[in-house]
């Protein structure tokens, strides 16, 4: 079967359009992957070669699925040619090979956050700044931010509206910081993962020669999810498209979430005005979603005004209404979000892994990791501690790292008395204060330390050279050996294997397991027949601190539920999707509620959650919620008066006056949401907004004078009054251990209560 025989005439008329620039909007869930593998397999069998091809993702794993796709059309060995990859892991690539050019060496360490942070947090200390002013996190996203706007330090230091910004945020020496960072990165042949773009610029900027060689080599290129670029990818992809201009850009206006990390959604609006002769294709048909979500999605984000238009439908079955539930707490609210997900996994069948819950801020996970808990339903929090962040593999990745390339300060400073060997902190602040005052690295510093007049007592000294040698005795092994080999003898060596195997706490034994398991990582990728790289350790380590969140999924985690925020979703989707906290001042977040263009934004990111879902989508939201130690009320989402009420159920939600916004679009939820019927996709868009309906404010409940009776000779089915959840009906009682009973109430259903302190009146 021709694979173009797979595509709909829409996705066809993209692919078949290889020249020139084009423009792909694809609405949620309509195919863009596959438009995307199928172009580039159609650009090669119609004789363009695979090197000539740069294919730019957001990560490696959707990277690793395209070249999948495509070798299964056009053969493995041609897919494996293709330039294909993240940003990051693409410009690293070109930066090895062109990296003396700008003063680099080719084997130049990358540092990761954590790394970067770090050297960050010891510029703060060196200049005796205060560390709760200069926070290390606010100053290193201030120099990303930079850096990704392609301002070096210098520019920073004489841009007069930084200055003042900084001024007046009382941290005028960030400027500083900046310049010393950068200085120390370079000393120890570093670059942090902003630096892949900067420094691409840079050389593309400033080498003509470089320029025109990766023009003519990539001949045709896309670009992924373009709507998610900054600047400095912007002008990057700008230049090598500008000879030929076979660019290919794929996204979604209307998904464009990631501005807080300098991603410029007028990178996809102005395309056109980059290349007139743009050819646009609108992919609109779903293949993902019901048609009630997809619906409720498309009258949602609507209300944006900066937007191309898109008509977005879907073939599928109609589907089940969202579902619409409010809480007394985001205690309350977790537990009903739990309780569905165990009901729905009883009852149908389905794999924990099936359920996502999507939340607005990484706070909100504690209260569904709490009901998760107590149902005992498995969980994992997407975007938590990765494994090559977990200490022992810093560690051993710092030696790693020190062998390939010696001049990188922060991984000497991090192992040179790790596991401990007698060389404290004080030599090495003495031996870093001497270095930066007569500009010597680190490890020239210890390797010539005879001839410098540092104050090191003789058996420091002697334990420093036995370091120096022990590091050069691991390069000469890598030299010789390939990665796995070379790794194995560097973690017994350094006594790092010994040191987590000797220590037989809970702790201990996983540490030590994490270790094993990066040296079988390293094995697999030794035995590797397919990979491309060569076998040895810097091949290994070089690409490990480009992998994203995506990029580390593990079978242990296949069969639970996902707990992330609505950030991390995004590429993401789940048959069933809960998506907590709407509520107002926490979606929208109350930094968003300003300006049009930030308002638009955190609808884009609601329209994102709702697109998620497959079958099956919840919203939910608190009356009240812990805030900085102080319980407040909470009023519902204005996002949900957006949503067209024929495709939400809320019986059962009491209605509730919304906060009043100028930005706010005038709709109608509550008692209204779920009154209309069910209509198929082709349905229009209604036009005009329903009325308004006079809505209550429902008023807190004040439970601390209610008086309870003695519960010693409650039963089942007597009548029962609670202080906060009215008139139930009492279904069963637990007398084993502490006596529970399960309470069915009039307005609020099922609640199981611990009568050692619920207070309930018994009324019959």
């Amino acid at each position: 079967m021709n694979y173009l025989d797979e595509l709909n005439e829409e996705q066809r008329k993209a692919v078949e359009q290889t020249e020139g620039p084009v423009m792909v909007l694809a609405g949620a869930g309509s195919g863009k992957t596959r438009v995307l593998t199928y172009r580039i397999a159609h650009l090669i069998n119609k004789g363009v070669p695979p090197f000539n091809i740069l294919s730019l993702t957001f990560t490696n794993k959707a990277a690793r699925e395209m070249k999948d796709r495509i070798g299964k059309i056009v053969g493995e060995s041609t897919a494996k040619s293709i330039w294909m990859g993240t940003f990051h892991s693409v410009f690293a690539r070109i930066l090895r090979s062109e990296a003396e050019k700008i003063g680099y060496p080719s084997n130049f360490t990358i540092y990761d956050t954590d790394d970067s942070k770090r050297l960050v947090k010891q510029i703060i200390k060196d200049l005796n700044l205060d560390d709760k002013v200069y926070k290390p996190n606010l100053v290193r996203n201030r120099i990303s931010s930079a850096k990704n706007n392609l301002l070096s330090p210098q520019a920073y230091k004489d841009n007069p509206t930084l200055a003042k910004e900084d001024a007046q945020a009382k941290k005028p020496e960030i400027g500083r910081i900046y310049e010393i960072y950068d200085k120390r990165l370079f000393k120890a042949g570093a670059m942090d993962f902003d630096d892949l773009l900067f420094k691409t610029n840079i050389l593309l900027r400033d080498f003509p020669d470089v320029l025109f060689k990766y023009q003519e080599k990539f001949r045709y290129i896309l670009v992924d999810e373009y709507q998610d670029t900054n600047f400095s990818q912007y002008i990057i992809v700008k230049a090598l498209a500008s000879r030929f201009e076979n660019i290919c850009v794929v996204g979604d206006d209307a998904q464009s979430i990631y501005s807080f990390r300098g991603a410029n959604i007028q990178n996809i609006l102005n395309f056109k005005k980059d290349y007139p002769d743009t050819e646009t294709f609108k992919l609109e048909q779903n293949y993902r979603s019901t048609q009630n979500i997809v619906e409720a999605a498309n009258s949602l984000i609507d209300k944006n005004q900066e937007q191309f238009k898109k008509n977005v439908w879907t073939s599928n079955d109609t589907g089940t209404k969202i579902k619409l539930t409010q809480a007394l707490s985001d205690n309350e609210e977790g537990l009903n979000v739990a309780h569905e997900i165990y009901a729905l996994h009883s009852t149908h069948n389905a794999a924990y892994s099936n359920f996502a819950i999507l939340y607005r801020t990484n706070a909100q996970s504690r209260a569904m990791e709490d009901a998760m808990r107590k149902l005992n339903i498995p969980y994992k929090i997407y975007g938590g501690l990765s494994f090559y962040q977990r200490k022992e593999i810093k560690d051993l990745m710092a030696y790693f790292r020190l062998v390939i390339n010696p001049q990188d300060e922060d991984a000497l400073k991090r192992v040179i008395n790790y596991p401990k060997r007698g060389i404290g902190k004080t030599t090495i602040d003495r031996l870093t204060l001497y270095g930066n005052e007569n500009d010597i690295g680190l490890w020239e510093l210890i390797n010539s330390l005879p001839a410098h007049s540092v104050n090191i007592p003789g058996s420091a000294r002697n334990k420093i050279a036995q370091f120096a040698e022990l590091i050069k005795s691991f390069q000469n092994v890598a030299e010789k050996k390939n990665a796995y080999d070379t790794g194995t003898i560097i973690a017994k060596s350094t006594g790092i294997l010994k040191e987590h195997h000797n220590d037989k706490s809970a702790e201990g034994v996983a540490r030590y397991e994490n270790i094993q398991e990066l040296l079988n990582s390293m094995k697999e990728f030794v035995e590797d027949d397919e990979a491309e790289n060569e076998k040895d350790l810097p091949s290994f380590v070089q690409d490990i601190p480009l992998l994203t969140d995506q990029d580390q999924d593990s079978e242990e985690d296949q069969n639970k539920v996902t707990l992330m925020t609505i950030h991390a979703s995004k590429g993401l989707e789940f048959p069933n999707v809960f998506i907590v906290g709407m509520e107002e001042e926490l979606f929208p977040s109350q930094m968003s509620t300003q300006s049009r263009s930030d308002l638009e934004e955190e609808r884009r990111l609601f329209y994102v959650a709702l697109t998620r879902s497959e079958e099956r989508c919840y919203l939910s939201f608190a009356r009240s919620r812990y805030k900085w130690g102080n319980l407040i009320h909470c009023e519902p989402s204005r996002f949900l008066q957006e949503i067209d009420p024929d495709f939400v159920d809320a019986s059962g939600v009491t209605p509730n006056q919304p906060s009043k916004d100028p930005f706010a679009t005038k709709g109608d939820w509550g008692s209204s949401m779920g009154g209309g019927s069910d209509r198929s996709a082709s349905t229009q868009r209604r036009s005009v907004t329903p009325p308004r309906q006079k809505m209550m404010r429902v008023p807190k409940t004040d439970t601390s004078n209610f008086k309870g009776d003695d519960t010693a000779n409650l039963r089942e089915g007597m009548e029962v009054e609670h202080g906060r959840f009215g008139r139930g009906t009492v279904v069963s009682i637990e007398v084993a251990g502490n006596r529970k009973a399960v309470v069915d109430f009039e307005e609020h259903g099922k609640k199981q209560l611990l009568l050692k302190f619920a207070k309930l009146k018994i009324l019959n």
